[in-house]
């Protein structure tokens, strides 16, 4: 009967792991608001890293966070390296790309809890007498990434951070009017 049992429990975890297998691995997540204040009075804040601290939803999240930056801030090849908590774990984000008051790519590289490389887009869109910014992420989950996403509902997490870091954008910006 044990055999039975252990033969039955063998063949329910292959068949989910031949399920995670079978999921996309590619993630895209994508959140924008509107600021009420120009592309200019914005861009600072998602270029340099050292005033991304005044937005960021993550350095709420580890108040203690530790961060080292090399490069010039604000230009490309820029990166800060982070070491946080267990809520925002431990990578690098590096400067890709900057479009003057438009937009700027990062990649992020995290270490823990889990190795990944991952793409941000931050795009600032004039409307009306605002500014929309968009935050994008996307990469590859990778088998962990498909399993983990079966247990937790990464859009949903991870579209509440970018919300979240929006909100806090925005109040930064209007409020230096």
């Amino acid at each position: 009967m044990a055999k039975k049992i252990l033969i039955g429990v063998v063949v329910v975890l292959v068949l989910f792991l031949g399920y995670v297998s079978t999921r996309p691995g590619h993630f895209s997540y994508e959140r924008s608001g509107m600021i009420n204040a120009p592309a200019e009075k914005i861009f600072p804040y998602i270029s340099q890293f050292k005033l991304g601290s005044e937005w960021s939803p993550f350095e709420k999240m580890d108040s203690n966070m530790k961060k080292t930056f090399t490069g010039t801030d604000g230009q490309v090849g820029a990166v800060m390296e982070f070491d946080g908590n267990k809520d925002v774990g431990s990578g690098k984000l590096e400067l890709l790309k900057v479009i003057t008051n438009e937009s700027v790519e990062l990649k992020l590289t995290m270490i823990k809890p889990f190795y990944g490389e991952n793409i941000i887009h931050y795009k600032l869109t004039p409307e009306g007498a605002g500014t929309r910014f968009t935050w994008s992420m996307s990469g590859e989950g990778g088998f962990i990434g498909k399993l983990v996403s079966i247990f937790i509902d990464c859009e949903k997490m991870i579209g509440d951070q970018f919300n979240a870091g929006i909100a806090n954008l925005k109040t930064v910006v209007e409020s230096q009017k």
